[in-house]
């Protein structure tokens, strides 16, 4: 599917460029959440296609609970570039190379 790049402004003015998978996704516009007490919000990189602390525990992620965690990610291991997928193998090698192995700090 076709994918846009966008730039996004923060209300303080701080900007970056994203990628839009265009209107009717359901995790373009949500409510404010409230996390939990002793729980995290896990949100994932790919924000128009991520199962992540958005999407409720019945059907995705929900809020992370503390004592979940075991760990503090150091490094990017494998990243795909948009539109590939796990379920399509002719996408397998439509990898990001940049990414490979990058050491997070």
């Amino acid at each position: 599917r076709p994918v846009t790049e966008v730039r996004e402004t923060l209300p303080e003015g701080k900007s970056f460029m994203t990628q839009d998978f265009g209107p009717g996704n359901d995790l373009d516009d949500t409510p404010v959440y409230e996390v939990p007490a002793g729980h995290y919000f896990m949100m994932g990189d790919n924000r128009d296609n991520s199962i992540d602390s958005r999407v409720e525990q019945s059907s995705g992620v929900g809020m992370v609970p503390a004592e979940n965690l075991v760990g503090k990610a150091q490094i990017i291991l494998f990243s795909w570039k948009p539109g590939s997928s796990l379920w399509n193998p002719v996408s397998w090698f439509n990898v990001r190379l940049d990414r490979f192995f990058n050491v997070l700090k």
